[in-house]
């Protein structure tokens, strides 16, 4: 004769069950979470050197660019400086100018593209620079003029200045203290919304 089972070792199986799937359920944010703390180099180099990648139609861009191409320049009016900008942001494009991290869109598309560049070259004054300047960027797809809307110090290992945004942003990042010898611990963070587009 079979047993039956009572019900509350039903419920008990139940509730182990719903407490499994809300479990599964997270281990993807954490995952992705981790993903994300590898941040600029790991994704640089995951980043395709080679191949040109097609965009859909209602992109600026005609195709996407390989790791290393100059795509335009980053204008600094308040510093009378103009810079130029490379795809990617490993070492051998932050030697030549500032570099745009392969993992975001770029400039002048709807959410974040990020810059970043070195304290002790390109960005060596980026500290004047505060809310209510102006950065434009040229690309091939046009004239992008930004207005910085906020300024940020955050821990070297904050990942929150590469998160996705709703409108079209510019996020530019250095090294900081400005006058730290070695690595530095912190990173300066200017955030600006797109104003203007030619």
């Amino acid at each position: 004769m079979k047993k039956k089972i009572p019900a509350r070792k039903w419920m008990s199986i139940l509730l182990v069950l719903v407490g499994l799937g809300i479990v599964l359920s997270n281990i993807r944010p954490i995952f992705q979470q981790t993903n994300e703390s590898q941040f600029q180099n790991k994704q640089e180099k995951i980043a395709p050197k080679a191949v040109k990648e097609k965009v859909d139609s209602k992109s600026l861009y005609a195709v996407r660019y390989k790791i290393g191409d100059r795509i335009g320049d980053l204008e600094i009016p308040k510093l009378s400086k103009t810079l130029p900008i490379f795809h990617g942001a490993n070492e051998d494009e932050l030697e030549k100018g500032v570099g745009h991290f392969a993992g975001s869109v770029l400039p002048g598309e709807k959410d974040n593209s990020v810059l970043s560049g070195h304290r002790d070259t390109v960005f060596r004054q980026l500290g004047k620079i505060g809310k209510g300047d102006l950065l434009i960027v040229r690309t091939s797809a046009g004239k992008f003029t930004y207005k910085v809307r906020r300024t940020r110090i955050v821990d070297a290992d904050d990942r929150t200045v590469i998160v996705p945004k709703p409108r079209a942003t510019l996020t530019v990042t250095t090294c900081y203290p400005f006058s730290y010898i070695g690595n530095a611990p912190q990173r300066y963070i200017l955030i600006a919304d797109l104003i203007s587009s030619m």
